[in-house]
């Protein structure tokens, strides 16, 4: 890893300042940039209250105080990306923005640098028409949300990605305790999303049709589905379930699955009623807690179900 010790990281928020924790934590040096001061004011503390929480939860033995010592905050993208081998772009999604990003990215950072966008659908390939000279070195670089608790980051490989960024990239992800998930075709929505999306899809529709109410809908995928898949992925499944089984019931239930193109009308109606989530205090769900203790509730979940696969992986 001697060729890839720095890491520039453009955008301070919600997902950049968890990248600068979890490179930092792994003794990478950080530079996270953004356009305004106050986003990097605010980042500096979340980094300290994720490190102090990944401490916390056993998944780090590194201070706050020693991981901040890896990060340098700035607005001076020239100076900030001189000598990364890795950038990793995570501006909102927004095509003609990214695109504008990576022209500047390209003019500053060294011409062997890894051009990474975080974006979690947008086209790579499209991406990367913004700086055609350059478009071998552009590659996708999907974390998932929170980035310093999930361990699996998607690698999407655009037209003209070279191989050799595919691999540094992935090797990248290696260093930082990250497994690459590649995908190869840059189709919308990668894998993630368009799994997640699938299952957003046909939760709201069964609420919407009536056939379950959120809280059951919620109930079953949390405790059944998601509790079986933490230890065994969907094709797992279906090769135990046997695939005569699985193929005869597909047959059976694939025309009464929902298959809408736009979203569900009970997200325009939830909106309407001003319940767009736990900023204001209710979407399906009522919440009388911050969104700071709901997500924090999230997290000491998923660190609880990491830390007990983690066990049971390296008893197995």
């Amino acid at each position: 890893m001697s060729e890839q010790r720095a890491v520039g990281i453009l955008g301070a928020g919600d997902m950049g300042h968890g990248f600068a924790a979890q490179f930092a934590v792994h003794g990478h040096d950080v530079t996270l940039l953004d356009h305004r001061q106050s986003n990097l004011d605010a980042a500096r503390d979340r980094v300290h209250d994720v490190v102090s929480f990944l401490r916390s939860e056993g998944l780090t033995d590194r201070s706050p105080d020693d991981v901040a010592s890896g990060i340098e905050y700035t607005l001076d993208r020239e100076r900030g990306l001189a000598s990364v081998d890795l950038v990793l772009e995570s501006v909102p999604e927004d095509l003609d923005l990214k695109r504008d990003v990576f022209r500047g990215l390209a003019d500053v950072a060294p011409g062997n640098a890894v051009l990474a966008s975080n974006t979690s659908g947008l086209p790579v390939t499209e991406i990367a028409e913004a700086v055609p000279e350059d478009a071998d070195r552009v590659v996708g670089c999907h974390w998932w949300y929170p980035p310093y608790l999930l361990p699996t980051v998607e690698v999407i490989r655009g037209e003209q990605t070279a191989d050799e960024t595919v691999e540094r990239v992935e090797s990248f992800l290696d260093s930082v305790d990250r497994t690459p998930i590649l995908v190869e075709k840059d189709v919308p929505g990668f894998v993630w999303n368009r799994i997640q999306m699938a299952i957003f899809r046909e939760a709201l529709h069964i609420v919407e049709e009536g056939v379950a109410s959120p809280e059951d809908v919620n109930t079953a995928i949390r405790d059944g589905y998601a509790l079986r898949t933490a230890a065994i992925g969907p094709l797992e499944t279906i090769d135990i379930a046997g695939l005569d089984l699985v193929q005869t019931v597909l047959d059976d239930l694939s025309p009464h699955l929902c298959d809408d193109d736009e979203a569900s009308r009970l997200l325009e109606e939830h909106l309407a009623e001003g319940r767009d989530g736990i900023h204001s205090g209710a979407g399906f769900f009522e919440y009388d807690e911050s969104p700071e203790a709901v997500t924090r509730a999230r997290d000491e979940q998923v660190a609880a179900i990491r830390r007990a696969l983690d066990e049971f992986r390296e008893t197995d």
